[in-house]
């Protein structure tokens, strides 16, 4: 696990970045695929883990969720509005294809969410805040003590710094309210879902700046 400031590590997984896994405090955030329970929990072995937070009702953010609350024993949280999709394992609405694509595939496990997150909760040290557009219910975690963001699939850095790619996000138009939304608390770091850490505040500026419809 690699260190990235004050009670949050990155899990390591492979390739490097792609689909990441936190553990914030003592709360794993999200859980990659049915594919990552082996190396999840590998990595928590010996830590004390209380909660598992999913940022959002993705099969790639959710996959191995219900594995790793059983073998740990701990609770499922996520965003009030995503609970349901987390807990029958229905694909949450997409622009485009993305849904239909899900239904004729196989879908994570489900599992029972026993908090449902919304506005101003607290999950360790860090706030929720919430950020519909990727998702209906998707949330970010925000640290206001040292500007420390964890911002989901809010954007996504695959390399480049960019919005989600359309065809799967629920509502395009109030994404790029929550990108503006996040950019604007000017954080000095940002964890993505999918690439690599940020530490440069303008930049996130620069990429909501450039969406339609900002001024």
């Amino acid at each position: 696990m690699r260190q990235l400031a004050e009670g949050v590590g990155q899990l390591l997984g492979r390739p490097p970045h792609f689909m990441n896994a936190y553990l914030v405090d003592d709360v794993l955030v999200d859980a990659g695929t049915p594919a990552a329970a082996g190396r999840i929990l590998r990595q928590l072995r010996g830590r004390e883990v209380a909660a598992h937070v999913v940022t959002h009702a993705h099969p790639d953010h959710f996959g191995s969720s219900h594995a790793v609350c059983e073998e740990l024993g701990i609770p499922l949280w996520a965003g009030a509005d995503d609970a349901e999709a987390i807990e029958t394992a229905t694909p949450v609405p997409a622009a485009g294809w993305l849904p239909g694509l899900m239904a004729r595939g196989k879908m994570p496990p489900p599992h029972p969410v026993s908090r449902r997150l919304v506005e101003g909760d607290q999950v360790g040290s860090f706030t929720v805040l919430e950020v519909p557009g990727h998702s209906p219910g998707h949330i970010a975690l925000w640290r206001e003590s040292d500007r420390t963001l964890l911002c989901g699939d809010v954007f996504f850095r695959l390399p480049k710094v960019s919005a989600p790619w359309n065809f799967l996000t629920f509502d395009v138009r109030r994404n790029h309210q929550a990108m503006r939304r996040l950019a604007a608390l000017r954080p000095a770091l940002v964890l993505f879902g999918h690439g690599k850490p940020l530490r440069d505040p303008d930049l996130l500026s620069r990429v909501a700046d450039a969406l339609p419809g900002s001024e």
